[in-house]
């Protein structure tokens, strides 16, 4: 069982954060599009990006800024143009974003973070962001969560929240986040945003590793469609208002922390995975029997990400062939007299061998996945065991419809 609770507040559950989201004038749509979310006093930060050679401004901004001060006080966010291939202009414009920011908030600009989403080669409006700002600083509450997690979509139909609470010391501990993401989407980041807040105290050190573990097992375990973004970006505050002890080292209050991080994290994670562009239903494959964790999910990133398995998933064909053909690419060594798989409770293949199974009932199960859609009923569950190994790993992904194409032909236009 687990050992925290959800509560609700997202991103201002913790204590000592306000955010806030407006409609500045970024998008052509008209809807929210700058985000901020502000900690009452310096916050350790830590931050995982995108592994694309091709990155946007804020990203190398963010790595800058946090290889010199392992602290942070703001989050700035644009939604409706990425800030990406850009040249050096792009960059002023995140450092003159910084500055205007920092000066509103009357705090040093070394302080602050910034993330970016929208299109790829596109500048920030800097006139709409320059009139923005101070509307936005103006709007900032410790009610702000809602706000600022619809001021970051960009093709995302809902938007996603999450906040925790366990206890450390005899305290309240919480952690809260937001995220956004639809498309472009694929393990080792994807075109995805997503800001943690925590109120507990902790070294930079720690908080970084438990970030990169925690960024492994769940938004480096998802993929909608096997494009890398250019701005994906995970930032995590934690600012010690909590009043615990600080956490230096590893023990178990580490370990419970860490625990409740990933579990944000997955959370977030899934909710990006399952509202993939065009999606009807979020795909989970879980893999055991592999010689370590590294291994068991690269399997199952293999099979989530694989086109064959997510357009037979939208079909609601049970094809397994389909399922042991991307496992056995993945790279991992195995036998395959050990391998099994498993559809829902339909076993289909066990010791390497077919197994007959009712086809109708397995499809009928995949229909039902894509009839709960958001409502946390919507996922097909693969298992897969490739031997006798300790290593288990799971991955998120969702089906590919008809829809993505669409969606993702008129993107611009």
């Amino acid at each position: 069982m687990a050992d925290w609770q959800e509560i609700t507040g997202g991103i201002t559950a913790p204590k000592g954060y306000r955010a806030a989201g407006i409609t500045a004038g970024l998008k052509p749509s008209g809807l929210p599009d700058l985000a901020l979310i502000v900690s009452d006093v310096e916050a350790i930060a830590a931050g995982v990006f995108t592994t694309s050679q091709v990155k946007a401004a804020c990203v190398d901004y963010c790595r800058q800024r946090l290889q010199a001060k392992q602290s942070a006080r703001a989050i700035l966010c644009n939604a409706g143009q990425a800030n990406a291939a850009t040249g050096s202009q792009g960059i002023k414009d995140a450092e003159e974003s910084a500055d205007l920011l920092a000066k509103e908030l009357n705090i040093s600009p070394e302080s602050i973070l910034l993330a970016s989403t929208g299109v790829i080669g596109r500048r920030i409006k800097m006139d709409a962001l320059r009139n923005g700002i101070p509307k936005l600083v103006a709007s900032l509450t410790d009610a702000g969560s809602d706000a600022a997690a619809g001021a970051i979509i960009t093709t995302d139909l809902v938007t996603k929240s999450i906040a925790l609470e366990t206890t450390i010391g005899d305290r309240p501990v919480r952690i809260g986040g937001i995220a956004k993401g639809s498309g472009m989407i694929h393990p080792n980041m994807a075109t995805m945003l997503a800001f943690v807040t925590c109120d507990a105290a902790v070294s930079p050190h720690l908080w970084q590793q438990m970030l990169t573990r925690a960024a492994d097992r769940s938004f480096n375990s998802i993929t909608v469609d096997g494009d890398t973004s250019t701005n994906d970006s995970l930032l995590a505050l934690a600012n010690g208002q909590s009043r615990t002890p600080a956490i230096t080292e590893v023990g178990a209050e580490s370990e419970k922390l860490e625990a409740m991080l990933t579990a944000v994290c997955q959370h977030l994670a899934k909710a990006i995975a399952r509202d993939g562009e065009g999606a009807t239903c979020l795909i989970e494959v879980q893999v055991t029997g592999a010689h370590d964790e590294q291994a068991a999910r690269q399997i199952a990133k293999t099979i989530a990400g694989s086109s064959l398995v997510k357009s037979a998933i939208f079909g609601r064909d049970p094809n397994w062939g389909r399922i042991a053909a991307a496992a056995g690419r993945a790279g991992v060594p195995f036998e395959q007299e050990n391998l099994q798989i498993q559809l829902g409770n339909f076993l289909l293949l066990d010791n390497g061998q077919p197994l007959p199974f009712d086809r109708a009932a397995a499809s009928a199960y995949l229909k039902q996945a894509a009839t709960g859609a958001y409502l946390q009923q919507d996922t097909v569950l693969i298992s897969v065991n490739v031997g006798n190994g300790h290593g288990t790993g799971k991955a998120w992904g969702c089906d590919l419809s008809y829809d993505y194409v669409k969606i993702n032909a008129e993107y611009t236009t």
